[in-house]
């Protein structure tokens, strides 16, 4: 899919033959650009923002593999502006100041704009962000930013503030194969030159292994053909074969600790809220390839089994308590047995949230109101001292009146929170909080 005109030729480079398929096959334009339709697409934002020249700063979000780097590049060419790039891992306070001063003289001296390029930019600490602002917020640097972390959380909020965020998605499998078609069919940079015979299964197998990654896909391609020796016609026969052995385990990005695995992990807990034991076992096993750790999943179970099921299916968290006692035992893989298991039984339980509302509620009216305190009939009179003052005075034992029950008061302002629904076990609880109300409101204890 071409996002702009054929007008745009693409910018002449030297190409290395020694680099990587996948560098030798960056895109040098943006009619060469696949993918991200969504921000370079007829009439939005980014395209709308590169064709008019009124680029500001911006931040590039998204997977790997995704165009983050080249898409800047690309933009550096588009609008003819100076491009400076540099690594936040590997730069400091003194590098930024001397590009700073560099973004300077060329605008003055040649009226030149100064684009800086920071890969990684997550890892800048807060005196390097700091040190940009100012520059940014003038217009002397235009900052363009790219990470795989969430720049609500990664990057200062002054500084985020002052960027636009654009986030890359992965590419779909369609944009993945023409970028394999280009790559077979470029003469000057891809394998245009060679014969190849590449089977479309091969193809779409390498691009449904790629997760949207063109670096990974190109890495595959390369892989396959130059491994692959030409039959006694000189034809590279690129099967489905030579595809599995390039990509060999799929790789599925997943952080441990960012956005990638807190998002998996809500997807896993909201397909067993919402009943979906199909949706819920897929991320359990997303999960478990990408190397989680079984007692994250366990937490996140038992914490489900209380707070979305309760006390319609007060078994969910028996099973869930037993089911961490399991795996500890048993250990990985045969642990993803039980964890399915328990994933399939939670997400067909009857759901209640009954529970959670009603410590969500009290917890509201301790927090506002003034603390209550111990009705003197329920205070301990266990100890010495206790009776002489009056502790436990009144108090009616429950066990010597019918239905083991008597009407009397356990808090000054009682509050009404835990509110049973009709589905599960949580129906017969319901009927007895009724009956019991019921003998309240008669308030007819008999001995």
């Amino acid at each position: 899919m071409d996002l702009f005109s054929s007008s745009q030729a693409p910018i002449p480079a030297a190409v290395d033959l020694n680099a990587p398929l996948a560098s030798r096959m960056r895109p040098r334009s943006l009619s060469e650009f696949m993918g991200q339709g969504h921000i370079l697409g007829e009439g939005k934002l980014l395209r709308r923002t590169i064709l008019a020249d009124r680029l500001t700063s911006l931040i590039l979000y998204g997977p790997p593999g995704s165009g983050k780097t080249t898409l800047a590049l690309i933009i550096s060419k588009v609008t003819g502006a100076r491009f400076k790039s540099l690594n936040a891992v590997a730069s400091n306070i003194q590098e930024l100041r001397q590009m700073i001063d560099e973004a300077k003289h060329f605008k003055e001296a040649k009226g030149e704009r100064t684009i800086l390029f920071v890969d990684e930019i997550h890892r800048f600490n807060k005196a390097q962000q700091d040190v940009l602002m100012p520059d940014v917020e003038s217009g002397l640097l235009i900052l363009i930013g790219s990470t795989t972390h969430n720049p609500s959380f990664s990057v200062n909020g002054p500084l985020l503030s002052r960027s636009t965020i654009f986030e890359l998605k992965p590419l779909l499998e369609a944009e993945l194969i023409q970028v394999l078609h280009q790559a077979l069919a470029d003469p000057e940079r891809g394998f245009g030159q060679l014969k190849i015979e590449i089977h479309p299964k091969a193809l779409s197998h390498i691009a449904k292994n790629a997760s949207g990654d063109a670096r990974r896909a190109l890495n595959a391609l390369e892989v396959g053909v130059l491994t692959t020796p030409p039959d006694a016609d000189g034809i590279i026969r690129f099967t489905e074969l030579v595809a599995e052995e390039s990509c060999q385990r799929r790789i599925v990005y997943y952080d441990h600790d960012e956005d990638y695995h807190y998002d998996t992990a809500s997807a896993f807990i909201k397909s067993m809220r919402g009943s979906d034991p199909d949706a819920a076992v897929y991320w359990l096993a997303k999960m478990l390839y990408a190397g989680e750790d079984p007692r994250f999943i366990i937490r996140r179970i038992l914490i489900l089994a209380s707070e979305d099921i309760g006390n319609a299916d007060p078994q969910a968290l028996v099973l869930a308590s037993a089911g961490l006692q399991a795996i500890e035992f048993v250990g990985l893989p045969e642990a993803r047995i039980i964890l399915s298991q328990l994933v399939t039984y939670m997400a067909l339980a009857p759901k209640s949230n009954a529970s959670y509302l009603a410590i969500e509620e009290a917890g509201k009216d301790v927090e506002k109101e003034a603390a209550q305190e111990v009705p003197n009939h329920l205070r301990d009179k266990s100890y010495q001292g206790a009776k002489r003052m009056g502790h436990g005075e009144g108090y009616q034992y429950v066990h010597q009146f019918q239905e083991h029950f008597v009407q009397q008061e356990y808090v000054q302002r009682k509050g009404n929170y835990y509110r049973p629904t009709a589905f599960g076990y949580e129906k017969i609880q319901a009927e007895r909080l009724k009956e019991l109300r019921r003998l309240s409101a008669e308030n007819k204890p008999t001995k």
